[in-house]
């Protein structure tokens, strides 16, 4: 007896001549590991029936898969990730998570909003970096929401409590992963609070588009239009000033591999990063709608990452403290310059620095940051 599925797809097909219909997509959701308290962390696989699949764990709203084909059609996964809850509670390393209540670097964890001044927790040196000491990478968020459908997505959400590393309001934040027609991975976060704040959320995934574990990303070349960046101290936290890219090892304009220039001994920076991780001056002026913000091509694989976001700065970071201390889904040990991270934002600091813009949010509106990840091929037998 036929099944009555395949009846129902094969009368559709035969209305519509839309074989894309009947594409097993799916979203399920499993235990991917117990916290010390008891409190289960999920798992939820997303599947566009096509080959195309991720997996977000609900620990820090983090993507911790992502299976694309390279130009021969091989499938990998293009995402830095620990195989379990142990290690990532072990040594995080801020493995695809949601990063907040802000990300990125306040200098000192100190800022000011309305005329009063406060202390936010302190966990980078003299500064707070993504929130703090336990920031929204660091927190079990609640699944609200999967939807099975030919664009399958997971919706979580988490709330944080006025005080919260020091941060006032209550802040209600919420992340939809979606896969989208095309190998696009849509992330869209939002967030209200009931008394004025500050916030800043990003993604920090580490990509290797040669697969997790394949080695360095050093050949992989990167463009991001942007024509200045904004140059940090010792520690990291932004001068003030927007500096030209032109002429300077951070003009990536034009595209050019990550490696070319990162061991170039005459820019301070790359010596204060280690490698590059640094705010991109993408646009000063507002946006409403994502534009490209990012394209990183790996000639090996022929997989092409195209980034969009509407966020002004973009942080780019060449994996410069992975330290060989970290063994990946793969089994392989993750060592310096083995992933890419772009996380689209406000600049960093932005509460201290005027010109950087505002990071405050009000009772009443809504935070928005719509990431696009579109993934294509190039068919090019290297380069």
């Amino acid at each position: 007896m036929m099944n009555k599925h395949l009846i129902a797809c094969t009368f559709v097909l035969s209305l519509l001549a839309a074989p894309w219909l009947c594409v097993a997509a799916d979203a399920s959701r499993a235990t991917f590991g117990t916290m010390p308290d008891g409190r289960k962390v999920e798992v939820v696989a997303l599947d566009d029936g096509r080959g195309f699949t991720a997996r977000v764990i609900s620990l820090g709203a983090s993507l911790q898969s992502l299976m694309l084909p390279d130009r021969h059609g091989k499938l990998a996964d293009v995402v830095l990730a620990y195989p379990d809850l142990h290690d990532y509670l072990a040594k995080p390393q801020y493995f695809g998570a949601t990063v907040g209540r802000f990300a990125n670097r306040i200098a000192k964890g100190r800022f000011v909003l309305d005329g009063k001044s406060y202390q936010i927790t302190l966990n980078d040196g003299p500064n707070s970096l993504h929130g703090g000491t336990l920031g929204f990478d660091k927190v079990v968020w609640q699944v609200v929401k999967v939807v099975k459908s030919p664009e399958p997505s997971v919706t979580l959400r988490y709330v944080s409590p006025d005080g919260d590393q020091g941060y006032p309001g209550t802040l209600t934040a919420t992340v939809t992963y979606t896969l989208k027609a095309g190998h696009e991975l849509d992330i869209d976060y939002s967030a209200t609070t009931d008394k004025p704040t500050i916030v800043n959320l990003s993604n920090h995934a580490y990509w290797n588009l040669g697969g997790e574990g394949s080695g360095s990303v050093y050949d992989d070349v990167l463009t991001i239009p942007a024509d200045g960046i904004t140059p940090v101290d010792d520690t990291l936290i932004p001068t003030g000033e927007f500096r030209p890219v032109a002429g300077t090892d951070y003009d990536f304009r034009q595209g050019k591999p990550i490696g070319r220039d990162i061991r170039d001994g005459k820019e301070g920076q790359l010596l204060r990063g280690r490698g590059y991780d640094m705010n991109w001056v993408i646009s000063r002026a507002k946006v409403s709608a994502p534009r490209l913000v990012a394209k990183v091509e790996d000639p090996h694989s022929g997989r092409v990452l195209t980034l969009y976001s509407a966020q002004p700065g973009l942080q780019f970071y060449s994996g410069n403290f992975l330290d060989g201390t970290s063994v990946g889904k793969s089994g392989r040990i993750y060592r310096q310059g083995d992933a890419f991270v772009l996380e689209p934002q406000l600049f960093p600091d932005t509460p201290n620095h005027p010109d950087f813009g505002s990071a405050r949010l009000m009772p009443g509106q809504v935070y928005h940051n719509h990431i696009v990840y579109r993934f294509s091929v190039d068919g090019a037998a290297g380069r």
